[in-house]
């Protein structure tokens, strides 16, 4: 790729032209221990500033590229998703550091909106063989369909960041990913008229959120291009029409033949546009001993 940046690995990622791999170098992060020490977790939860502090500091590591090249990925809609992640993990990355990392990748794009499930600004998540939860989230042996987030609250989302801080014995339980440009039926839906009605949309009580909201499933860009706002778990239809619209849209998404099913490495944090990227989770395979560690932050673009 044309964009160069000492000490940072970048390149078309292997299964989509609209994706970009960045793999941070040794060097970089080693250089990132002592600014991370600066702050523990408590002071990053409790003071937001910090967090920009150790965002500066990643940056500074290259010329200030790095954020630039970041909001370039992010906001392009021919683009508009990254993963990043250490090259290699070493002994000094652990779980901590990589909540520092996805804090300060975070920080160079926007500002994060409080997770009410987590009660702070990021939101930490463990994928288990047993699980007596209400979200499809946890859920190891169920597939996680394409769905965008925050559609059940009101602030803004409009990226999401996903870390993977921690894997054992796990099989399947692959990343899928879907552009809404490569989506075969978009055009289809989106002129629907159903889908500029306003829907109803809840949430499960591990969300900690006691409203609902309304709002379509399909909205416009300030260029005419479809945006969406969709998950299957949660929007409650108003009458048939309703219903069997969100079906359709539903079994289309899944059928798509032009979704990306990648695996993710240990330490990888995937950022996405969250209104033309879809994410979704393939079931794993069952395993008692099954425990996947997941971090997650989303939030608005700096103004």
């Amino acid at each position: 790729m044309k964009n160069e940046i000492e000490g940072f690995d970048i390149n078309q990622h292997e299964k989509s032209s609209r994706i970009v791999n960045i793999d941070i170098s040794d060097e970089i992060i080693n250089k990132l221990i002592f600014p991370f020490n600066k702050f523990d977790l408590i002071a990053l939860e409790y003071k937001p500033f910090t967090r920009f502090t150790i965002a500066k500091s990643f940056d500074d590591l290259s010329n200030n590229k790095l954020s630039k090249l970041l909001n370039e990925i992010i906001k392009d809609r021919t683009t508009g998703c990254f993963i990043i992640k250490p090259k290699n993990i070493t002994s000094k990355i652990d779980d901590i550091f990589l909540v520092k990392l996805s804090t300060a990748i975070a920080h160079l794009i926007g500002k994060p909106n409080h997770d009410a499930m987590a009660g702070k600004y990021y939101a930490r998540f463990h994928v288990k063989h047993v699980d007596k939860s209400d979200s499809y989230l946890r859920k190891a042996y169920t597939n996680m369909d394409l769905h965008t987030d925050g559609t059940y609250v009101k602030e803004k989302t409009d990226w999401l960041l996903m870390s993977k801080l921690e894997e054992r014995n796990v099989e399947g339980g692959e990343t899928a990913m879907l552009h809404l440009d490569d989506w075969e039926h978009r055009d289809e839906l989106f002129n629907d008229p159903t889908a500029k009605e306003d829907f109803i949309w809840g949430s499960p009580k591990s969300k900690n959120i006691d409203y609902k909201v309304e709002h379509p499933v399909f909205s416009s860009d300030k260029n005419g291009k479809p945006q969406i706002s969709y998950i299957d778990q949660f929007p409650e239809p108003k009458n048939m029409k309703q219903g069997i619209f969100l079906q359709k849209l539903s079994d289309s998404l899944e059928e798509s033949n032009n979704k990306i099913v990648t695996e993710l490495p240990v330490g990888s944090s995937v950022v996405a546009n969250n209104y033309f990227w879809l994410h979704g989770r393939r079931p794993f395979k069952e395993n008692k001993d099954l425990s996947r560690e997941l971090l997650r932050i989303r939030g608005s673009f700096f103004l």
